[in-house]
Formats: structure tokens, C-alpha cells, sequence
């Protein structure tokens, strides 16, 4: 039987941070979320886009509770500023979406230094959840679901190599930064239970 939104329990009460939040996965994730009642938090790079995104969900459910942030994932600055941001206004994450990516763009390197695709899909990720994730933990039935890809194979981490100075690849540095995105979903998961947190870290394939 194939699944429905709509066989889903209430989300009332639940407040969910999505990056990428104003197209594809992201959108129709946020637009899901939103039909059930969730607090949602468009986290997106472009605010003009994220406040279309944000009329679309309001078109469709007039009494939605959706916002838009403003954050470049291959920025840290931006992700602290952000991070900043939401927990001066809020006291809780029961779901933070890590979704944003990008894929096989011309090589360049972010304003830290890192491979455009690593920084974005990966590193602004990693230090976003690290840095929400006392107040995830402190959420009851929280979650943290990581965006990995099939795309994981087509790369080891090139820990010679890791921002692809010498040879750029666009599609193993796609790779590499969705494997990555892999193994911490499950790495992040092994540590989360080994000190008996309830909150789940899920690795989720597209």
C-alpha cells in the first residue's frame, strides 16, 4: 500500500526547521509538515524564493504556520546567524530537515575554503545540527534526518584530497559530499544512543 500524508497522526506542537525548504524535496516536505499542522521554518538561501514557497504552502492551507529564515549552508557565518536567530525565538526542534544541496556545479570553493558541494551539502549541516542540537535533545520525539543520495557511490572521501584541488571531479565531489552525509546520519545515531539520548538521527535516500 502506498504511503499518505494524510494516514499521518497531527504534528501540533511540533516545530520543524527544513533547509532548501522553497523547491522539490524540501518543498513538498514543508508543504506535508504544514498540512498536518506543524510549525514550519523555511531555511532557505534566497529569501524572495522562500517567501513564494511560503505563500504557495499559505495558498493551499490558509492556517499553516510557516516562517522564513535566511541561510546559505556554504556559509558558517550565515549558519551561526541563523542558529542565533532561532534560538532567540524559540525553545524547541522536534525535526530538523537537512535537505539543502548543491549538485555538480563548475569547482569553487566556499568563503571557508571548502569544496563548494562538501561546504554546502555537508560541512553547513554538520555545524548547523551540532549547534541546534542541545535544544533538539531537549525536544520530546525529535529527529534529525540527513539528505544522502544512491550518488554516495560514486565516491570514497578523498581525505588526500578533500576539497579537490588537484583533479576536480564535479560528479565525486557530489558523491563524496552525499556519502558523507551518510555516514554522519549513522555516526551521529551510534552517539546519540550511546549516551542514552531519545532523540533519532535518520539517514534518508533520494
Amino acid at each position: 500500500m502506498a504511503w499518505n500524508i494524510n494516514q499521518e497522526a497531527s504534528q501540533e506542537g511540533r516545530v520543524a526547521v527544513i533547509t532548501g525548504a522553497n523547491v522539490g524535496l524540501g518543498y513538498e516536505t514543508a508543504l506535508g509538515l504544514a498540512s498536518k499542522g506543524a510549525e514550519v521554518i523555511l531555511a532557505c538561501r534566497n529569501q524572495q524564493k522562500a517567501e513564494a514557497a511560503m505563500t504557495d504552502i499559505l495558498s493551499a492551507y490558509p492556517n499553516a504556520k510557516v516562517h522564513c529564515m535566511v541561510i546559505d549552508l556554504s556559509s558558517l557565518a550565515s549558519v551561526r546567524k541563523f542558529t542565533e536567530q532561532y534560538l532567540s525565538a524559540y525553545d524547541r526542534l522536534g525535526l530538523l530537515i537537512n535537505n539543502a544541496g548543491i549538485m555538480m556545479p563548475p569547482y569553487n570553493l566556499t568563503e571557508d575554503g571548502f569544496e563548494s558541494q562538501l561546504g554546502a551539502n555537508y560541512l553547513g549541516h554538520f555545524a548547523l545540527t551540532g549547534l541546534l542540537l542541545p535544544i533538539i535533545e531537549q525536544t520530546e520525539n525529535s529527529r534529525i534526518v540527513s539528505l544522502a543520495s544512491l550518488a554516495h557511490d560514486w565516491s570514497d572521501i578523498q581525505f588526500d584530497d578533500i576539497n579537490f584541488t588537484k583533479k576536480y571531479s564535479a560528479r565525486k565531489a557530489y558523491g563524496q559530499s552525499k556519502l558523507a552525509c551518510l555516514m554522519y546520519g549513522y555516526e551521529l545515531q551510534k552517539r546519540l544512543s550511546k549516551i542514552g539520548s531519545k532523540t533519532l538521527s535518520i539517514a534518508h535516500f533520494r
